[in-house]
């Protein structure tokens, strides 16, 4: 199991200071939001996308996946009735998908809760929208041979898949083995009635969670509030996941870059026990 940090943790630091302050860290990765590589991140041209991924393996790191994917350039939503708007946002999702692979990274996580949520009317015609366009995103993941993740979100951020077997039903309906789910453990934490490693237990012998991110329902880091990772990490090696883990705190104590190295110290800790 790779362990990346999600690198708008480390906003306002370069790329190059980024991915330095990671590899001394420990970890073995960056995820990616596009969103912090420019304003518009479909606009990278080959040799910018190149670049990008020569300084984070200069520093002895992969770019693991990509998240936060509709973010940047602004106006983009999978759920909203202008059909413009809808497609911009396909070919958004289409062109980070062949980034992703560009980038060497193995899967992309939709999260992005603002532009997918459903409108209080015409709720019927968003969802069919929505599900158009992770059509769509699941065949430019088979084209681009990387995996398309659908984030099931807590409730105060989206109106729209909030739990695991919300986002399996999905997955089931696309029926491609490029697009499949994933768990958030804060986003779990607070929606969920099973505990993640229930849900790891039930689901991961599915073949249908590709990642895992790690933050706790506080939003913090891992670590720094009451959910127990141990349990979460024993049974991700149980099941024989071999996919990446993402650092993803949305509250940083004390700041960016401590709570990136919180985060590694605690989980290489308990990684440590269970070998």
């Amino acid at each position: 199991m790779r362990i990346s940090l999600c690198n708008e943790v480390l906003g306002g630091m370069s790329l190059q200071a980024q991915c330095a302050l990671a590899a001394s860290l420990g970890y073995d990765g960056l995820e990616i939001a596009p969103f912090t590589l420019a304003d518009d991140p479909l606009t990278l041209d080959t040799a910018a996308i190149r670049g990008i991924r020569k300084t984070v393996e200069d520093a002895g790191l992969a770019v693991t996946g990509l998240h936060w994917l509709l973010v940047a350039p602004k106006g983009l939503s999978i759920t909203d009735p202008d059909p413009p708007t809808r497609r911009r946002t396909i070919e958004a999702m289409k062109r980070l998908c062949f980034m992703c692979a560009e980038l060497g990274g193995r899967y992309l996580v939709h999260g992005s809760p603002a532009q997918r949520r459903l409108p209080d009317r015409d709720i019927h015609a968003a969802k069919g929208y929505a599900l158009e366009a992770f059509r769509k995103a699941a065949q430019a993941a088979e084209d681009a041979g990387v995996i398309y993740c659908l984030e099931p979100l807590g409730r105060t951020e989206t109106n729209f898949v909030n739990t695991v077997a919300e986002a399996i039903g999905v997955v089931e309906g696309i029926a491609s083995t490029n697009f499949r789910t994933m768990i958030d453990c804060s986003a779990a934490g607070q929606t969920e009635t099973e505990s993640v490693p229930d849900l790891i237990r039930q689901w991961l012998p599915s073949g249908m969670i590709a990642h895992i991110q790690v933050n706790d329902p506080n939003r913090k880091g891992p670590g720094q509030g009451e959910m127990d990772f141990a349990p979460i990490l024993a049974a991700l090696k149980q099941h024989g996941y071999d996919g990446d883990i993402g650092v993803e705190p949305f509250i940083y104590e004390p700041d960016g870059p401590g709570v990136a190295e919180h985060s590694i110290r605690y989980l290489r800790d308990l990684l440590g026990k269970l070998a």
